[in-house]
């Protein structure tokens, strides 16, 4: 038996009812039946004393086939997990930069994802480590470098860097009369980075979630469709969400993508991919669609993943 620690989000934690959207509470439901003793916390409940850190937890439990927690705060030392699971949703602001600080006093528990890795991660930004992966790009705040970006491409995304959900995506083309005021406004005049990506077509059959564990690609992938309303998929809901396939130059291409992630200590991510092309990588509180893969692929994902956190995870410490 384990003793678990979840950080999860504060929204996660008001509803924290058998959520079957949400990856969390499938891992842990899957924890819990396997007889481990798993605890969720929230940012503002860690803390620092000295040189050691703490958190503020509730003890989880099943019944009936839900999980739920018991209402009561337990302060216990970090080091006195066997395993950290850290899946705060972004934004990555000061308060989340500041939790990660904490955990660089945490020694004994293997924390997946780092902290420190996603500290030094952007979702957005390093995506560019695998630049021949990804659709062509740029990473600024000058309003003529991204006119001239646009004038070659004809048509971009333009993303807000700590963000998460499609939230402040901008779809932009040549001659738009709101052009400069679009990017104005997502560069709040020339003092905000963004990233800017050429405009995949295919997003419009939308775009892939490869999911990575360790340093394989998970076979199962969804394809994220967008809505009627947006050029992006906005809406976690199964009439926008279809089974997919990896080719296999996007299992060999991806492969190369999770074990370099993985050596950074970022152990789960997910990829969404548009045309075999990168547009974004998820390491903060990547969504594995656990209810819609084994739908789907007609499996138990969440099986596998804690077979992964229990055994290789935990054996090499």
């Amino acid at each position: 038996m384990k003793k678990i620690l979840f950080v999860i989000d504060k929204i996660e934690l008001k509803y924290f009812e058998f959520n079957k959207l949400v990856t969390n509470f499938w891992i842990i439901k899957e924890l819990l039946e396997r007889g481990n003793e798993v605890f969720i916390t929230t940012i503002p409940n860690l803390s620092l004393k000295a040189d050691v850190a703490y958190a503020k937890c509730y003890e989880t439990f099943l019944s009936d086939n839900n999980i739920f927690y018991k209402d009561v705060k337990i302060q216990s030392q970090i080091d006195d997990f066997d395993l950290v699971m850290f899946r705060p949703d972004p934004p990555v602001d000061i308060d989340y930069i500041n939790a990660t600080y904490i955990f660089d006093f945490v020694t004994k528990p293997r924390v997946i994802n780092s902290p420190c890795a996603i500290r030094d991660f952007n979702e957005k930004l390093h995506s560019v480590y695998f630049k021949d992966l990804m659709s062509e790009n740029i990473v600024t705040s000058s309003l003529n470098d991204i006119e001239t970006f646009l004038a070659i491409h004809k048509q971009i995304v333009l993303k807000p860097l700590n963000k998460c959900f499609g939230s402040g995506v901008m779809y932009l083309y040549e001659g738009d009369p709101n052009t400069r005021t679009i990017i104005n406004t997502m560069t709040n005049n020339e003092t905000t980075l963004i990233m800017v990506q050429k405009f995949l077509p295919g997003v419009k059959q939308g775009d892939k979630r490869v999911l990575t564990l360790g340093d394989r690609v998970l076979k199962y992938c969804i394809k994220k469709l967008p809505t009627k309303d947006d050029f992006k998929f906005n809406t976690h809901n199964d009439n926008f969400i279809s089974k997919a396939e990896l080719t296999p130059q996007e299992v060999d291409d991806f492969t190369r993508v999770a074990k370099d992630l993985n050596s950074k200590g970022l152990v789960m991510a997910g990829l969404d991919v548009i045309e075999g092309k990168i547009i974004e990588i998820n390491v903060t509180s990547p969504c594995y669609f656990i209810k819609e893969i084994n739908s789907l692929f007609n499996v138990e994902l969440e099986k596998e993943i804690c077979d992964f956190l229990l055994t290789k995870t935990l054996l090499s410490l």
